[in-house]
Parts: C-alpha cells; structure tokens; sequence
C-alpha cells in the first residue's frame, strides 16, 4: 500500500478508476519487480481478458491525469517536508541516464545513502544535457526548497561554470565535478591545467576564488583537489576536482561523497529493481510509467525506513554483521521484501497453518513472529 499522504493527493488528483488501478500496478511492482507492460498486464488481477488488461494499462500510461507536473510534483513538497528538517542541508544530485534510445535528465534528493526522485525530463537526442535543459529540470523544484539548505551535485558532464553560476545566483550550493584538463588561474596569475597541479593518492590541495576556464567574464570559484589514499591495494584511478563555493576542502568533498547514492538509485530503477530498461513504450507513456515507478520506489524507501525504525528488519533481511561496515540492505530493498513475504504468507494461509501445527516445539517463536507479520502489516 502507498502511504497514507500519497493516497489523500492520489484520491483528489485522479479518477476512482484510476486510483484504484495504481494501487494495484504499485503492489504488482513490488511483488514482480518488473515494468514490461506485457508482464503487467499478465499480473494485473482484472477479471477481463489479456489484451483488454493491456489496452487499460496503455490508456493509463496516456492519461494526462498521470503527468508529473500536476501529480507528482505537489507530492514532492510533502515528500520533503515529512522526510527532512526545515534548515536541513539537502544534496541533490543531476544526474543523465541513456538506454536504448532513452534519454533521461533527473534531479534527486539523498536520504539514507539512496537517491529519491524529484523532478525529471526525457531529453530528444542522445548524448549530454545543456545549461537549458539542467536549469528546466531544477527550476521547478525552486520554491519547494526554500526552507532548506540546498547543495547540487554534479559529475564531470554538469560541471560548466555557465551553470555554477546560475546556481550561485539563486543562492544554492554546488559541488560540480570538473575535468582535469580544464584551466586554473590562481592569484599570482598562474594559469595551468589542473591535471598538472601534481597531486598524488592521499593529497588534497584548495583553491580560493579562483579563475575556472579561459572564458572571459566568468566569475571566481572554490576549486578543490582530492586524490583519496590508497586503501588494502585498492587506489582510485584519478583525483577529484571540485568547482564548489562551500567554504572548505572539507566541506566539498563530504558533499561530493553524496552524490554516489545517484548511482545506487538507478541500480535499484534497474537490474536491481524494478528492471526499467526492459520497457518499450513510447515516450508518451514512458512519462506516466515514471510517474508510478516514483510513487513506488519512494514508498518502499519509507516503508523500509519504517521497518527498520520498528526492529522489525531481521524478519525481511540478514540481521548487519558486526564486521560489516556498510548495511547489506538499503531501505528500498527491505521495504520491497517486506510486502513480498507479507504477500507470501497471505497465499499461503492454509499450508502455513498446517505447517505450525506440525512445529509445536516452536511455537512461541512462530507466535512472536505472527505478532511482527502483523505489526508489519500496519505499515503497509
């Protein structure tokens, strides 16, 4: 189930029809795990014929009902405001994703080491965004982050100084990637390529207001060059080189340590999830789809946070080993699990009850662990 604020804006947003007709492809998505309209069709528990699924999941995908502008981005404000602190530091990552003729440019928020979608556009070319097209996807959010303290992240493909300073004149952070050929000036004059500074693995140099690139009438910025150390013979292959206006070395690369959690999102939009570019509607429908695979992916984040919050996380996933540094499961995949095992244990009622009553030395367990399917079933 969406949670409980999605359901109130969905039911003021669409049809009866259609917001019946969500919910269901958003449970169908976390039990299958798939987004190919012939699979969902194949799942969707109409009691109608194949092709007459296919063609109502199709007039769904069309629906102008199903527009981000108008159903989802309302739902972000809610998002925000129940997920972070007014004042809180928020980093957003854009980011350019590109399979098989897709094209897409997003905007994400960082929560919990995982990336939440924002805002979005399918771009008409293949290959990198512009300055225009990266101001249309962030525009849009302006007002909704007014209450916090923003920081943008970027990779080597965002980093234009035309775009940093756009971002600095609507008083919002940045920590923007920079290629190491691209040209420093500091205040001596000296102007060098940045990939002959001379750093090394486990050095660090920043740079004050300084020129970035030989364009004229560009304004000065914070450059900062990290090469992390080598660690158990692993040494990353290239220093980072940060067009930022934090303050501080520090300070950016802590920010740009953030921006990795982009990429964990879309391994869960992709092979390890929702299995997104194995989809071949038309860019039409391919809007709406996006629409309810973000309404799905944020629910099963909270959810999952939810989970955890409530100690209910060992009866989904491996309980975090002492040794393990990082969590061996995010939040998106507990929540996803969690309704998959919820799921089971509903089609298989009568087998259950037999099974338990085979295990009779077992029983205060399978009790205790009745009372947490059912503490779970409340989240959901």
């Amino acid at each position: 189930m969406l949670p409980l604020f999605y359901q109130a804006h969905l039911q003021q947003c669409l049809s009866p029809r259609h917001y019946r007709l969500i919910n269901l492809l958003v449970l169908l998505l976390q039990w299958h795990k798939q987004v190919r309209l012939e699979r969902l069709a194949a799942n969707l528990p109409l009691p109608i014929q194949f092709e007459g699924r296919r063609r109502c999941l199709q007039r769904l995908f069309s629906s102008p009902q199903l527009h981000i502008d108008t159903l989802w981005l309302p739902l972000v404000g809610y998002l925000l405001s129940r997920q972070f602190r007014t004042g809180q530091v928020l980093y957003l990552a854009l980011e350019r994703t590109q399979w098989q003729g897709v094209n897409v440019l997003m905007v994400s928020v960082i929560y919990r080491g995982r990336a939440l979608p924002l805002y979005w556009q399918f771009l008409s070319h293949s290959g990198s965004s512009g300055l225009a097209q990266q101001q249309a996807v962030l525009c849009p959010l302006l007002a909704l982050l007014k209450p916090y303290q923003v920081v943008v992240l970027g990779d080597r493909e965002f980093c234009l100084v035309h775009l940093a300073q756009w971002l600095h004149q609507q008083k919002l952070s940045f920590c923007l990637r920079l290629r190491c050929n691209e040209y420093v000036q500091d205040e001596t004059g000296l102007v060098e390529q940045l990939q002959h500074v001379g750093l090394k693995p486990g050095q660090s140099q920043f740079f004050e207001q300084v020129q970035v690139t030989k364009q004229t009438g560009v304004g000065l910025f914070n450059v900062a060059c990290y090469w992390k150390r080598a660690y158990r013979g692993h040494c990353e292959k290239s220093a980072w080189f940060l067009l930022t206006n934090l303050p501080s070395l520090g300070a950016a690369v802590q920010a740009y340590q953030h921006r990795m959690g982009i990429e964990a999102f879309f391994r869960d939009y992709k092979s390890g999830g929702y299995q997104v570019e194995s989809t071949r509607l038309n860019p039409q429908r391919l809007s709406g789809l996006f629409v309810l695979l973000a309404l799905a992916y944020t629910s099963a984040v909270i959810q999952g946070h939810e989970v955890r919050t409530q100690g209910l996380a060992s009866y989904v996933c491996r309980a975090q080993e002492g040794r393990r540094m990082r969590r061996r499961h995010s939040d998106f995949w507990v929540g996803l699990y969690a309704q998959a095992w919820l799921g089971g244990m509903d089609l298989a009622t009568p087998w259950l009850e037999s099974w338990m009553q085979l295990s009779g030395n077992k029983q205060p367990y399978l009790q205790r662990g009745l009372h947490a399917a059912s503490r779970l079933q409340s989240l959901f």
